[in-house]
């Protein structure tokens, strides 16, 4: 089967600008609704290997014990932490299944992405803390 580019662009929705001599440009008009729930998609991955750290550094610092200098501050630091990463996890599955398309929804978007936000600037400042008091893995003896 042969495609010919004015085929291909009109199934595509692109538009074909002719530009000086033979050089074409190629434009596709944004999806905002498609670009925000991708970033929302990236920042779930993320958020889900934060959350996968966090749990590891709180079986460390379960195994090293309350003899652990740190061990109650980082108990409480680890908690929090993955408190707002469930949180944040809770608000990007709300942020992607509204349609940003529609401008009757953009107030309370722009509100949860806010939040989303802070609370993300949040969870860094505590992940920094966490691992400024050095969770480390209990040697072996054996």
């Amino acid at each position: 089967m042969i495609i010919t580019c004015g085929e291909l662009s009109r199934k595509l929705q692109l538009k074909i600008t002719p530009r000086q001599g033979h050089e074409r440009r190629l434009q596709t008009s944004l999806n905002m609704n498609h670009y925000a729930n991708k970033k929302s998609a990236a920042e779930s991955m993320l958020d889900v290997a934060l959350l996968m750290a966090n749990a590891s550094q709180l079986k460390a610092v379960m195994e090293q014990g309350p003899s652990f200098t740190f061990y109650v501050p980082l108990i409480v630091l680890i908690s929090i932490s993955l408190t707002l990463q469930i949180l944040v996890g809770v608000l990007l599955i709300f942020i992607v299944k509204w349609n940003l398309n529609d401008e009757r929804n953009h107030y309370r978007l722009d509100i949860l992405e806010n939040v989303t936000t802070a609370f993300v600037f949040i969870i860094v400042v505590i992940n920094v803390f966490i691992t400024a008091f050095g969770v480390q893995q209990p040697s072996s003896s054996g």
